[in-house]
């Protein structure tokens, strides 16, 4: 196991503990109530009576966190939030060593479920095994064939639990997906959805999956040659994605193929060889892209990476990242790094804790002065200071907030 390295080793303040304690009051200030811009609310629409509140009151802040790593040294942090949801309906799965029979295998997955949790567990645990079951993921690795398999299986497992809904008691939940599968050549991006995975290759994003919207030309296609419409960028006004595991009531055109449905199970696949200039990937649902874009996100990743090598707190800083940007969604995310990831530096420490000496200086500032007015501290009047202050070394993408 790996151990966090932290910045500074100064004792917290007093004042500042009262802080963080008044976060979530500040954080409830600004987003209660779910409002969001149109086209980025729910991923499923239903009329509020039916389903109840989609939102809480406050945010659930408990993570749910883990790491490994593999013999042949791929590592890997996750952390994952229930955040303002009602429901925590993200499931995952972490495979540093994918099988015996493929030494030099990983698989890595998020699961973003919608209307219900049911299929998206139910991919977290059995999707891996249709894959596999195809006999197309060989110690040989024929690149074409790998990528037969990953279809197939995801076709496989769709048409089984399309059998399980109809003769037990399922909910009527879907789920995007989004994977990677890295074997000692190549790395495969899997995405069904608008889930997304990127690859830092010398500092730079190289490579990222396509969100399926139903927006998408191609995709409003095949939901238009099915006898639905896109309205209000959803499925006949309902459902915000346009490619999902599950979600069976939009797959019920009898004169439509599997692929060609409302809805439609099929992935995209891309292969990419590895290089020794890769650096990580990360492996996230929307509610992390909701909040920041590729760049930013691999700015923030690199540079906490120089900092800190537990890879469960940098994942648990970027859902607090995300959250303080205004994610009101689940949040999961896994960074899977290779040997070329960045590495802590003393260099890197020393400016670290020198950036949180000035931060808690200025703190300290403010809050002598809101009390030489007989005033209790004020976290958004702090928060508010102290972003309108040039504070240089800041984390790339995160600022102020992220500290």
């Amino acid at each position: 196991m790996r151990t966090a390295r932290r910045a500074s080793t100064m004792e917290v303040p007093s004042f500042l503990r009262q802080l963080v304690k008044e976060t979530e009051k500040m954080v409830t200030f600004f987003f209660k109530g779910g409002r969001r811009e149109s086209g980025t609310d729910d991923e499923y629409f239903e009329n509020e009576e039916d389903v109840g509140r989609p939102y809480l009151e406050r945010p659930v802040l408990e993570k749910d966190t883990a790491e490994g790593e593999s013999k042949w040294g791929v590592t890997y942090g996750m952390a994952s939030m229930q955040g303002w949801r009602a429901q925590m309906e993200d499931s995952h799965t972490c495979m540093p060593e994918m099988t015996d029979a493929l030494p030099g295998w990983s698989y890595f997955a998020v699961y973003d479920g919608h209307a219900g949790r049911t299929v998206a567990q139910y991919c977290s645990r059995h999707l891996l095994d249709f894959i596999l079951d195809t006999g197309c993921v060989t110690v040989d690795e024929d690149v074409d064939q790998v990528k037969v398999g990953i279809r197939d299986g995801f076709l496989n497992i769709d048409r089984h639990m399309h059998t399980l809904t109809r003769n037990e008691t399922w909910d009527h939940s879907g789920s995007t997906a989004t994977s990677v599968m890295i074997s000692p050549r190549n790395i495969y991006f899997i995405n069904c959805g608008d889930s997304r995975t990127f690859l830092c290759r010398d500092g730079q994003v190289v490579f990222y999956t396509e969100d399926h919207k139903p927006i998408n030309p191609r995709e409003k296609e095949r939901i238009q040659n099915a006898g639905g419409s896109v309205t209000l960028q959803r499925i006949n006004g309902s459902l915000a994605v346009s490619r999902a595991l599950g979600d069976f009531d939009f797959k019920e055109v009898e004169w439509r193929t599997q692929t060609e449905q409302l809805v439609s199970p099929e992935p995209e696949v891309y292969e990419l060889e590895r290089s020794p200039e890769d650096e990580f990937l990360v492996v996230a649902c929307d509610g992390v892209w909701d909040a920041i874009g590729n760049e930013d996100l691999c700015a923030f990743v690199r540079n906490r990476l120089q900092v800190c090598d537990d890879l469960r707190e940098i994942c648990s800083q970027v859902i607090d990242l995300c959250l303080y940007k205004g994610s009101l969604d689940n949040i999961s995310i896994i960074i899977i790094c290779f040997d070329g990831a960045p590495k802590v530096t003393p260099e890197a420490l020393q400016q670290e804790a020198e950036l949180e000496r000035v931060i808690e200086q200025k703190v300290a500032e403010i809050i002598n002065v809101i009390r030489s007015k007989d005033e209790e501290p004020d976290l958004l009047y702090v928060m508010k200071f102290l972003a309108s202050e040039n504070i240089p070394g800041l984390p790339p993408s995160g600022g102020i907030s992220c500290k």
